[in-house]
């Protein structure tokens, strides 16, 4: 399966993928400006199966998006060692393949990550809050948009909803959603993530304090399996961390880069 992507830049391959529902510019609106500060990478940024501009004909599971990824990898990559980032359940994926690849990954960074526990009702979140509203921003929208900016939005703010709109909005229109449902049936991934020996490569594991769908405790657990993993935890985030604070988050990002930099000069 072809996967539509984006491609960004030259060097050292990075692999990032989006959560669940939205597509790549998910990933491209967080990352690119930080990368735009560091030249000699390449960045590549494909939508998933049944999302964005990928069909999600034939897929029926995690399994399927995980093949999917599989040939992704060895028709833009290859053999070359890369850097692999992801969102929620890009994060999920990415530590499944950090499962099968640890050798050719060079650094795993994973941005409010799915952790221990895969579905909604078993994970430990804390109740969905506001921090900051402005009801001259809310009143721009419409019912629909109202509804899915402010349920996981912990900051509510122009700034804000100009970066949702450009960032999330498009791939959650985009999405087809009978595939997804059809995914969804079908999520756990048959090799599960950390199946693999301890990954001793740098890390990092990002959280928002008030993220209400993958929460921060569920991937303190895995810090165990990651020894070399930064983990944080940013309060006035929510599962929208990478637009509530990118500040913080290049801050995290670019120590995380120069650490695998680092690791590769010294190797």
């Amino acid at each position: 399966m072809a996967l539509h992507h984006v491609s960004h830049g030259e060097g050292t391959p990075v692999l990032a993928l989006h959560g669940w529902t939205p597509d790549h510019r998910l990933m491209t609106g967080c990352l690119e400006p930080i990368f735009a500060e560091r030249p000699g990478y390449r960045r590549l940024y494909p939508d998933l199966p049944g999302m964005g501009k990928s069909s999600g004909d034939g897929v029926d599971s995690s399994d399927g998006i995980m093949a999917a990824l599989r040939e992704f990898i060895d028709t833009e990559i290859g053999a070359e060692p890369f850097v692999l980032i992801g969102e929620s359940y890009g994060g999920y994926l990415a530590r499944g393949l950090v499962a099968e690849r640890p050798d050719q990954i060079l650094g795993l960074g994973l941005i409010c990550p799915i952790g221990i526990a895969l579905e909604h009702a078993e994970r430990t979140v804390p109740e969905h809050v506001v921090l900051e509203s402005d009801p001259a921003v809310l009143a721009t929208l419409t019912p629909a948009q109202l509804e899915d900016f402010t349920e996981i939005s912990v900051l509510q703010t122009a700034d804000v909803l100009r970066q949702y709109q450009a960032d999330v909005e498009p791939g959650l229109d985009a999405a087809d959603l009978r595939a997804m449902a059809r995914i969804r049936r079908n999520w756990a991934l048959t090799t599960a993530p950390e199946s693999g020996p301890i990954y001793t490569r740098p890390s990092l594991i990002l959280c928002g304090r008030q993220d209400s769908i993958t929460g921060y405790a569920d991937q303190y657990p895995l810090l165990d399996h990651y020894p070399r993993a930064s983990y944080a935890v940013l309060d006035r985030a929510g599962h929208n961390l990478q637009i509530e604070q990118p500040a913080l988050l290049g801050v995290f990002v670019n120590d995380w880069l120069e650490r695998i930099a680092t690791e590769a000069t010294s190797g």
